[in-house]
């Protein structure tokens, strides 16, 4: 009985958050470890799941990028990383859109809907949902930044009761094919679409400080500092610049998670203090 009562009040002490998020828009940035780990890849169906259950409005968007190097291996096409961004030529280009578009996509589509979710996967090709132009002149090949987000297609997904899950690809008016990094396209759909929270699953806890602990709450002069002093570099650089654009975008929070925990989606947004960092103006 007493597991039960306590069961009982983990759900109570949720009703506050639900109640202040249903109708919300949320975007989730899916990839990592989350993505690889069938456990956790379960874990995390069922947040998103359970999330447009209790009336949240969700889109996903997902990465690929250990699944593209598996691929660009077993082809022997090189591949390499500038500024935390995977530097993109022709050839690439096509098993980057391939194992995106063709391969994850249509997997977490098919398993949200397999645990209750309706959901539908789209390219950023689709519909001309994402616009793009070849990011820093080319300096990282058919890698490109994001111009437009055709608000209306997501919109009508939406508000028809359907989870969008998000290919990052985006094309030109000439029809190229551009590789966007995930967090950056969650980032643009969120800042487009004034979302109440984005949220970026990571392989780290969030961003940590100098003696590797936690910090849960950051504003955009204590990110330039930890970046001054090389704390936050690498691979968390486009998470954080993706992030701080959001919050200045009129995205309320920004959220880095640890997605390797299990439930951290539901643990981060339905707890009163969260596991990751949430980042504000």
């Amino acid at each position: 009985m007493k597991d039960k009562l306590q069961t009982a009040q983990v759900i109570i002490s949720a009703l506050p958050y639900i109640q202040k998020f249903r109708d919300k828009i949320f975007v989730v940035k899916y990839g990592g470890s989350a993505q690889l780990d069938e456990n956790l890849k379960s874990d995390f169906i069922k947040d998103i799941a359970l999330l447009q259950l209790v009336g949240c409005k969700v889109i996903v968007v997902h990465g690929g990028g250990k699944k593209i190097n598996s691929y660009l291996d077993k082809l022997n096409i090189k591949s390499e990383f500038v500024d935390g961004l995977r530097v993109t030529d022709k050839e690439a280009m096509e098993v980057v859109e391939m194992v995106l578009s063709g391969n994850i996509n249509k997997e977490l589509t098919a398993l949200l809907n397999k645990n209750g979710a309706r959901a539908i996967g789209v390219s950023g090709k689709d519909a001309n949902l994402l616009k793009a132009k070849t990011l820093n002149n080319g300096k990282y090949g058919f890698v490109g930044e994001i111009e437009y987000v055709n608000t209306a297609v997501l919109n009508g997904l939406l508000q028809n009761g359907l989870i969008p899950v998000v290919a990052p690809i985006a094309t030109d008016d000439e029809a190229n094919s551009y590789n966007i990094n995930a967090d950056l396209c969650a980032s643009k759909i969120a800042s487009a679409l004034k979302a109440e929270r984005v949220i970026f699953l990571t392989d780290t806890q969030g961003i940590l400080d100098n003696d590797k602990k936690l910090i849960s709450k950051l504003n955009e002069s204590q990110i330039n500092e930890l970046k001054n002093t090389g704390v936050i570099s690498g691979g968390m650089m486009p998470k954080v610049d993706a992030a701080l654009e959001c919050v200045k975008s009129g995205v309320k929070n920004a959220h880095i998670l640890d997605g390797r925990l299990s439930h951290s989606l539901l643990l981060e947004l339905f707890t009163d203090d969260g596991i990751g960092t949430m980042i504000r103006q």
